[in-house]
């Protein structure tokens, strides 16, 4: 990046820090830290919540997403949108949540079921959280620094320190000093100024390119050029894609419906608004103002996997990807056992030879795992889970990439399978190479498409969400272990001034947590299935508890213990599964004699939902993926949930009190209830009532 785009990245996020600094005075006490006092109007929650919401990590995410599959994965995802800005609209669940006028979601638990519930949940959820928000940091700095170009290591008073994690502790000591300053005031202040600038930055990025890609003519050509069932334009023709699928997006839209609230990574924009109605219309007007921003995502990767994939762009492209992989390789594969390696693939990417001893190794590469795939077809036709047919060809199919139409990934299949035969401890640096190639490989393309000024802009952008989603997560994890797990524990309370020592404390060890996992932890997973699987560890078991809890008068104690372990136990079991599947269980499976048995029991089991889903016995990895296990945990939490509170509902548990209506209502706040006709039936349908003004409607 050039003087100007740095001046265009440092210029806003001064004049956030400034505003931020400003906002601390209003800071008078406890509620303040983790609800804003209670003040906040509409527009601020929409602004700032949607800025907290979509976070550097959830822009690599979505690239590699749609990267992935395309428009495709775009077109099923619009279903949801119609159906949200319904839920929104109805008020459905957050609005019951801010009449029982709790701050967190474990004091609505304690309401509802009892203490020992609230702490229990806040433990699952603590770890759950801050399990998915360790990687934030080492993903938000990797992207600044491949698409800044910075060096990949930084000398710092004569001591050498990657860059990465460098970026990583600027960043995160920023969100830890906006958050302690003035928890969720400044939290919302922040992120809606940010959110206020973000809008005409995102403006200058998509004219850009709609000025400079043809749709036809650049966009088209390399999008329609793939193989049958893995289309990126065809959203009826995608019954190959094994992960980002139609049972993907259905799966989201089911925990959007079932998961209401539960995830608490923004807890406190939920209790932040100065009323249910501003904090139901916050959210419906956030949710039109998400739209846009979704679709510059969109447009930045598919312009990426143009750019990459046709021929008008083949010689930047061709640097692209080996630069790319350069960059890779000197991230991930460091140390001077490597250096061999290194240099050889380096000397790959700038003449595009293999010599003759990089060759001999990839074609003993290529014999290994093809001979590997045959012992493994082999096993599989002797089990009866294969024909003859198939064990046959396989060999052959391993050593094509007939299906990939993707040009960028044969240097990257090449670069790991150099890394792999470097010896059995270069296996995990392969796969980690394999993993940032795919993640960085659309920063890296924007950083050559930008010109001087829109990559300032764009940087400006990727700075924002990275500092918003830092701050809200930080303020989030770090109250709920304090106010859902050591307060209620505490037979003594504290007072304010210790309550919010804590409070700060626990968001700054969180914040090292996060460091320190961010830096040693190696990524081999798309991070859409990473959260899949972390999320689940809460989010499993925790929506029918809310749901339930908020409209369901017969919803015991019981149930909601039940779905919680429930949920959590499939959860953890499907984590320990994948890790474990090939070197332990496939062995024990093997030696009891019941690989046939379970192929039978997972082929009948996934028959109903085909072809989205397809359980096939997998001797090569766990044949359910980290999105079909967060689905079952759900559904099986469900289910137990409203049997359990069945068997053990002995009275019916006062919603009225909790909500505070009827005898129980305050003073001044009882709704104008109107009667039902045939002029206003549509608008009750959908939540509208007497606390809508004309503009609201």
């Amino acid at each position: 990046m050039g003087l100007i785009d740095w001046i265009i990245v440092i210029i806003p996020l001064v004049v956030v820090i400034v505003i931020g600094l400003q906002s601390q005075k209003y800071v008078k006490g406890v509620s303040d830290f983790l609800s804003a006092g209670r003040v906040a109007g509409r527009y601020v929650v929409a602004v700032a919540g949607g800025e907290a919401c979509m976070g550097l990590v959830s822009l690599v995410a979505m690239f590699e997403a749609y990267y992935q599959s395309g428009l495709t994965y775009s077109f099923w995802s619009s279903l949801g949108a119609p159906l949200s800005v319904i839920i929104l609209l109805t008020g459905y669940c957050i609005y019951r949540f801010r009449e029982t006028r709790v701050m967190t979601m474990g004091q609505f638990f304690e309401i509802r079921y009892n203490r020992p519930f609230r702490i229990f949940a806040g433990i699952l959820q603590s770890i759950s959280g801050i399990l998915n928000y360790a990687i934030f940091p080492a993903i938000g700095a990797r992207f600044l620094v491949y698409f800044c170009g910075l060096p990949l290591q930084t000398h710092v008073m004569g001591v050498t320190i990657p860059t990465v994690m460098l970026v990583m502790a600027i960043f995160l000591s920023i969100a830890v000093f906006v958050v302690t300053m003035g928890g969720q005031i400044t939290i919302m202040v922040t992120d809606c100024v940010q959110g206020i600038l973000s809008y005409p930055l995102y403006a200058i990025v998509v004219f850009y390119l709609l000025m400079n890609f043809s749709w036809f003519r650049d966009i088209v050509p390399p999008m329609i050029n793939r193989p049958q069932g893995k289309s990126m334009l065809n959203p009826f023709d995608i019954s190959n894609l094994r992960d980002f699928n139609l049972f993907y997006i259905l799966v989201g839209i089911f925990s959007m419906i079932f998961n209401r609230m539960a995830w608490s990574g923004t807890q406190g924009y939920n209790s932040a608004a100065a009323n249910a109605h501003e904090q139901k219309m916050g959210q419906v007007l956030g949710s039109w103002r998400g739209g846009f921003s979704t679709t510059m995502y969109i447009l930045l990767a598919i312009v990426a996997f143009a750019y990459l994939n046709n021929v008008r762009f083949e010689q930047d492209a061709r640097k692209i990807r080996t630069g790319l992989a350069a960059k890779t390789l000197a991230d991930v594969v460091v140390g001077s056992q490597y250096k061999a390696v290194r240099n050889e693939i380096n000397d790959y990417l700038k003449t595009g030879n293999l010599s003759p001893d990089a060759q001999a190794r990839l074609a003993k590469v290529a014999e290994e795992n093809a001979d590997a795939k045959a012992k493994v077809m082999a096993r599989k036709l002797k089990y009866g889970l294969i024909d003859e047919k198939l064990e046959k060809e396989a060999p052959k199919q391993y050593l094509t990439h007939a299906e990939d139409t993707d040009n960028s990934q044969a240097i990257c299949d090449v670069a790991a399978d150099l890394i792999s035969s470097d010896g059995v401890s270069a296996k995990s640096q392969s796969q980690t190479f394999k993993t940032i190639f795919g993640q960085m490989r659309v920063p890296m393309t924007l950083k050559y498409i930008l010109p001087v000024g829109v990559t300032g802009v764009f940087c400006a952008l990727c700075v924002f969400l990275l500092i918003s989603t830092d701050t809200t997560y930080l303020h989030s994890w770090g109250s709920i272990i304090i106010q859902d797990i050591v307060l209620p524990m505490r037979n003594k309370p504290f007072t304010p001034h210790q309550q919010l020592l804590f409070l700060r404390l626990t968001i700054a060890c969180v914040a090292v947590f996060a460091f320190i996992f961010s830096s040693f932890f190696s990524q081999v997973d798309f991070i859409l299935m990473f959260f899949a699987i972390t999320g689940a560890i809460w989010l499993g078991g925790a929506g029918p508890c809310i749901v339930g809890g908020l409209y369901w008068k017969r919803g015991t104690t019981a149930g909601a213990f039940s779905a919680l372990i429930c949920g959590s136990t499939l959860a953890v079991l499907g984590i320990i599964l994948q890790q474990t599947w090939v070197e332990h269980v496939v062995p024990w499976l093997e030696i009891n004699g019941l690989i046939g048995a379970m192929g039978v029991i997972l082929e009948t089991a996934s028959r109903p939902f085909e072809p989205y889903i397809q359980w096939r016995m997998n001797l090569e990895q766990f044949p359910i993926n980290s999105q079909e296990i967060f689905f079952f945990s759900m559904v099986f939490s469900i289910i137990l949930y409203v049997v359990v509170s069945l068997l053990t509902c002995k009275q019916p548990f006062n919603m009225e009190r909790m909500l505070h209506r009827g005898k129980y209502n305050r003073e001044g706040e009882k709704l104008v209830t109107e009667k039902l006709t045939l002029r206003n039936a549509i608008q009750k349908l959908i939540g509208i009532d007497s606390q809508y003004t004309r503009g609201d409607k």
